[in-house]
């Protein structure tokens, strides 16, 4: 009984693992994908950004690996000071129940 087990067991991975090839849905020859950005409607900013991920992923990725950490350091800061204006203290930890 363990040992049909196991070959029920292994037809069912190797079933799994060669489904894909069997069911090809564009007959053998699967044309590559192209993924780009539609470019058409944008102005400014927004077509340069656009333009700069159709143009080369890599550029891409490096600028907003730089630009993620920057906004969030910028906002941190404009936080900060707004919370200094308004009178919340950040940088003392007392605690208001004693």
């Amino acid at each position: 009984m363990k040992k049909r087990l196991q070959r029920l067991w292994w037809a069912l991975m190797t079933l799994v693992l060669f489904t894909p090839s069997w069911c090809l849905a564009a007959g053998g020859k699967a044309a590559p994908v192209v993924i780009v950005a539609d470019t058409r409607k944008l102005d400014g900013i927004m077509a340069w950004w656009a333009n700069l991920y159709n143009e080369s992923h890599v550029y891409f990725m490096l600028l907003t690996i730089l630009i993620i950490p920057v906004t969030g350091v910028l906002f941190g800061v404009i936080a900060d000071i707004i919370m200094n204006w308004i009178g919340i203290d950040l940088k003392n930890r007392e605690l208001a129940e004693h």
